[in-house]
């Protein structure tokens, strides 16, 4: 472990280093790679350099407790490797977490597409209250948040919305609520007070770069059509919504929340290109990303990954187990305790995966 830990430090000097090369600095593309690069390390190195640190003090320490010291002094001397020995301990468990191969996503920002499933009107209502919740947890970590496509009801549900969250680790926050989110609760519309179970969907897929995936015109067919819900005048009279086409997969994705056509064909192909980088990792990467999310869940949207249940004001995930009786708070964006779990709960599996083959 400490020879990786050497190159790596060793590593993020060399590449410190370089974004302090004129000819770096200068070459846009590299410099966004290195800097990408740095930032991922940084952690890492800070962290073993504390450790050394720590190790340095308690030989210290230690070293002291070979000379004639007084009683109380040599108290002093063995609190202090006491705390030090705790300290390292948790270094070295934090280290082990740091060198575990890391998700190449997990800093890209992500489209997240969530739709009304089982419960028609009840389900739509539940797609617009996750929406809301995503959106102020967005607030909470400095995320962007941009609609890209949306298909409101009339009575202020989504069948789909299709947003984007833009900022510094936004995958790695959002990369397990893809799946059936499952909400009980009485609907304003029962008159009987009954409890419905109505479920919608998310996907969250990690935003592709113009470099990552390229799509090319000869590949793509472009309709043009009228937009079909709210924009005043341009509704039905201008052709500003765009359905693009992406031929060798058969992947469709429409866009017409702008009423510029420009700005929608913009929009689409963010959303086209995620969807072929998911398509596309999906199938280099089979048997590593089914290990990866076997961890926790398949992730499939068929798969039920969560309840949010009224009455009880509680918040089950059930692919950890993990269940909390503040349901306001969760659906103001606060799913801070939740996404916790379920990376540490990931961690942990990946330490007894990497125990056993090691």
């Amino acid at each position: 472990m400490f020879a990786r830990l050497s190159a790596v430090e060793e590593r993020f000097e060399e590449v410190t280093n370089l974004l302090c090369d004129p000819d770096v600095i200068s070459d846009t593309k590299r410099l966004r790679e290195l800097s990408k690069e740095q930032a991922s390390l940084e952690e890492t190195v800070t962290t073993y350099r504390e450790y050394k640190s720590v190790v340095s003090q308690m030989d210290d320490a230690k070293a002291m407790l070979e000379e004639k010291l007084d009683d109380e002094m040599r108290e002093m001397v063995k609190l202090e490797i006491s705390e030090l020995t705790e300290r390292k301990e948790k270094l070295e468990e934090r280290l082990k977490i740091l060198l575990l191969p890391k998700d190449p996503n997990d800093e890209k920002n992500v489209i997240v597409e969530v739709r009304g499933a089982a419960g028609g009107d009840e389900a739509a209502l539940f797609a617009a209250v996750l929406f809301r919740m995503y959106t102020r947890f967005a607030e909470r970590h400095g995320f962007k948040v941009e609609v890209l496509e949306a298909s409101p009801t009339d009575i202020g549900g989504y069948k789909e919305i299709v947003f984007s969250l833009s900022g510094r680790g936004a995958y790695s926050k959002m990369k397990f609520e893809s799946g059936a989110h499952r909400v009980q609760r009485i609907p304003a519309t029962e008159s009987g007070g009954r409890i419905h179970t109505s479920t919608a969907t998310v996907l969250v897929l990690p935003e592709a770069e113009d470099v990552e995936v390229e799509v090319h015109e000869k590949d793509i067919r472009i309709d043009t059509f009228c937009s079909s819900g709210a924009g005043g005048q341009s509704v039905n009279t201008t052709k500003s919504a765009v359905r693009v086409t992406h031929i060798p997969t058969g992947i469709v994705v429409s866009c017409q929340d702008e009423k510029s056509q420009h700005s929608n064909k913009d929009k689409a192909l963010r959303v086209l290109r995620a969807r072929l980088y998911d398509y596309y990792m999906q199938q280099q990467n089979a048997e590593a990303d089914a290990t990866r999310k076997s961890l926790v869940g398949t992730g499939d949207r068929s798969e039920r990954i969560r309840t949010y249940n009224y009455p009880q004001s509680r918040v089950t995930d059930h692919r950890i187990g993990l269940t909390l009786h503040r349901l306001e708070a969760v659906l103001e964006g606060d799913l801070d305790e939740v996404i916790d779990n379920l990376i540490l709960h990931e961690q942990t599996e990946l330490l007894k995966s990497h125990a056993h083959t090691a």
